[in-house]
């Protein structure tokens, strides 16, 4: 029996995540669409750090979520590597969390240099000035190197080709709601092939 109602109501997650997620938008005080992004390294060894959450696109099984980053990072390299990633939305103010694990892909085109675009000129002089996760001798040297940049580039600096987007085609995802007593609602979805997804509740 289903007895999902209220928040969990409705026949696609992704239009659940929409609507948490604009809910979200009007309590939280920071980043409702910070996201805790986990990977692992070729040793298998975890990695996770907070990303922004930039779309969540589509419907159904064709549904992704999508954040952006640069290509050459630490969690650039250990996706690239393993084609997969998890991560989670907490929200404290609406004591709900959305869990999500899935296989990835570069989102490299025209969205990516759309976003990129609507970026703050000192943001896009940023891509291209930093070499994330890299060593750095100090503050000044980024800066340095941020100025030479934005000499460089002027004031309409198109998309490195080393940043861009990944987009999370979730294979599972998990809603889930605070209860009284620590007796939590939990809702996942699994995919299901090409059958749609199948929805369980999970015990607290």
């Amino acid at each position: 029996m289903d007895d999902r109602t209220g928040i969990f109501a409705g026949d696609d997650p992704f239009a659940i995540a929409r609507a948490w997620l604009a809910e979200a938008e009007a309590t939280e005080p920071n980043d409702p669409n910070a996201i805790a992004l986990a990977s692992v390294d070729p040793e298998g060894m975890p990695d996770v750090r907070m990303v922004l959450l930039k779309d969540i696109d589509g419907a159904g099984l064709d549904g992704s979520f999508v954040f952006y980053t640069n290509y050459e990072s630490a969690k650039g390299r250990q996706i690239e590597a393993s084609g997969k990633a998890a991560f989670v939305l907490h929200w404290k103010s609406l004591r709900r969390q959305i869990r999500v694990r899935g296989t990835v892909t570069r989102e490299d085109g025209p969205q990516a240099d759309a976003y990129y675009a609507s970026r703050a000129l000192q943001s896009r002089i940023g891509a291209w000035a930093s070499r994330q996760s890299q060593p750095l001798a100090s503050r000044g040297a980024l800066m340095a190197e941020a100025a030479k940049m934005g000499l460089r580039l002027g004031t309409n600096p198109p998309r490195p080709a080393f940043w861009g987007g990944y987009r999370i085609k979730p294979e599972r995802i998990e809603f889930w709601a605070d209860g009284a007593f620590r007796l939590h609602d939990r809702f996942v979805w699994e995919r299901g092939g090409d059958t749609g997804w199948r929805v369980q509740r999970l015990s607290p």
